[in-house]
């Protein structure tokens, strides 16, 4: 069973900062890209970032230089490190993996970014 669980997310000032995890179990962890999406209320999802497993990382426009995808092959963990928060930013995050010709999402971590 393909399991992804978020955490890391909560209530930031703008222009601070917050690292998100997401675990994957269930999986050959190392073998997947690993992305990072958001939905914001009332908007399509849309991806933030992503990782291969050889490592070269893919990031939206919308990134400009803030946010940093990372992964630990060991922990079966890949994360989001975002600094330079904005309101705009605040949406729920997931972590979602394509596998065994499916695809897996976690729950998600609301991020908020609000003074």
């Amino acid at each position: 069973q393909v399991r992804l669980v978020e955490s890391g997310g909560g209530l930031v000032q703008p222009g601070g900062s917050l690292r998100l995890s997401c675990t994957a179990s269930g999986i050959n962890f190392r073998l997947y890209t690993m992305n990072w999406y958001r939905q914001a209320a009332g908007k399509e999802r849309e991806l933030v970032a992503n990782i291969t497993s050889g490592g070269p990382r893919n990031y939206a426009d919308f990134v400009q230089g803030r946010f940093t995808i990372s992964r630990d092959n060991v922990r079966n963990t890949v994360s989001l490190q975002m600094n330079d928060l904005k309101p705009g930013d605040t949406a729920a995050y997931c972590c979602n993996v394509r596998a065994r010709s499916s695809t897996f999402w976690g729950r998600g971590t609301q991020v908020t970014v609000s003074s």
